[in-house]
């Protein structure tokens, strides 16, 4: 029996939850990770007692893969109201789930965001989803989230003021250009679970995915700069030799290190976060931006959600940007004088604690390029690769990813 490692470049999701699936095994394996600690893309920063998510990021508790993987009572989960709140030129405007919050039925009915047949189409979408296997809600024809709400009948008030914010924030498009498989998909979720956040911030599911590892066999801080199939170099020279390479990163770093993976084009995102004294928002919701104008795509108040997110007597605000100017002075400045709009003047009290500007926060997944749901994971005998660019772009896809990749590892190994 080959003895030798298998070696896994990056301890985001999909690595931490290869590395789990080859434990479970009983499959020797080896993680190195450039960064000081698990996660990749979901990490969390404290701050004078505040939890900073880097990017703002929620789990959808209905992810399939999530829930084989993580115990969701450990996360001590809380839970966003099932609903937004839209920010319209004429104020604000609650929208709830009905079929979730039945007492806001006739609110949400009222509310001037697409017509009463709009409302109806939502229903029926969301219950032709609900019945269709996850497997065949990726088969469905592939094109454009616009082009499938232009099937689905919805109208352009309703597409302006309610699809477009919303999917702007979850899919960090605004042009409705991402494949409609992954529309589907996520309206499945919000429809079957929870949007929430681990009470200790996004960084407790990659360290609960770590917790269950061997700690010795995960080495922080270890950049890999090269690989082939027996092994990969280290930023320092050293050469670790395995029986297979796993490049489980983001695309643009798994396309450096294996040329046969194409590079996925990037989605940009800015995250600002503030101390406020009060909330703007007291409760559970995600603001969305339906004027269609502005920087902000959407805010929310973390520590509504989860007390623990800020010192007690003090709100955290989080702010997201899809297009941050070069400038991180000026990006502020806009945020205030657009916010001060919303809200008023006490804007000017809040305290800017940190702001992101992430340069990869998704793989762009514009139609058709989820024509193929799950891209191979074996990129080359001995050569593996797995990430959310080989899946879709979501906590979900991360797993799921490293999940097959574990699977297929086991699979070629056992008859190399």
């Amino acid at each position: 029996m080959d003895d030798r490692p298998i070696i896994i470049v990056g301890a985001g999701l999909a690595g931490l939850r290869c590395a789990g699936v080859l434990e479970e095994q009983g499959m020797p394996w080896l993680l190195l990770e450039s960064q000081d600690g698990p996660g990749g893309r979901v990490r969390t920063d404290y701050v004078e007692g505040f939890q900073l998510d880097r990017g703002f990021q929620v789990l959808l508790t209905a992810y399939p893969s999530a829930r084989r993987a993580l115990d969701y009572d450990a996360l001590d989960l809380r839970p966003f109201a099932p609903g937004a709140i839209v920010r319209l030129a004429d104020g604000f405007q609650r929208v709830s789930d009905p079929f979730r919050r039945p007492t806001a039925l006739l609110s949400t009915l009222r509310a001037p965001i697409g017509s009463l047949g709009d409302k109806v189409r939502v229903a029926r979408l969301r219950r032709r989803l609900r019945r269709l296997s996850l497997p065949a809600l990726w088969q469905r024809p592939e094109h454009t989230t616009r082009e499938a709400l232009a099937e689905y009948g919805f109208s352009a008030q309703m597409i302006e003021r309610f699809w477009r914010p919303l999917f702007a924030g979850i899919q960090l498009d605004r042009t409705l250009g991402t494949s409609r498989r992954m529309f589907d998909f996520v309206v499945r979720m919000l429809a079957d679970g929870d949007s929430a956040l681990p009470a200790a911030g996004m960084q407790a599911i990659p360290d609960q995915l770590a917790a269950g590892l061997p700690s010795g066999r995960i080495r922080y801080g270890t950049t890999v700069v090269a690989v082939d199939r027996g092994g990969v170099w280290l930023e320092d020279g050293e050469l670790l030799r395995g029986q297979a390479v796993v490049v489980a990163t983001d695309g643009p770093t798994a396309n450096r290190l294996i040329p046969a993976v194409s590079a996925p084009r990037s989605k940009r995102v800015g995250c600002l976060y503030f101390a406020a004294e009060r909330p703007p928002v007291d409760e559970p919701y995600i603001v969305l931006n339906g004027e269609g104008t502005g920087v902000v795509s959407n805010l929310c108040v973390p520590s509504v959600i989860a007390p623990s997110y800020a010192p007690a007597g003090v709100s955290l605000v989080s702010v997201t940007v899809l297009t941050p100017p070069a400038h991180p002075q000026v990006l502020e400045g806009a945020v205030r004088d657009q916010l001060r709009g919303w809200f008023g003047r006490r804007v000017d009290t809040w305290r800017l604690l940190r702001q992101y500007d992430i340069a990869h926060a998704q793989p762009d997944q514009q139609s058709p390029a989820l024509a193929t749901p799950q891209r191979p994971v074996e990129i080359d005998a001995g050569i593996f690769c797995c990430g959310d660019h080989r899946d879709n772009a979501s906590i979900d896809g991360a797993l799921s990813s490293g999940q097959r990749t574990a699977t297929a590892l086991a699979t070629a190994l056992t008859h190399a």
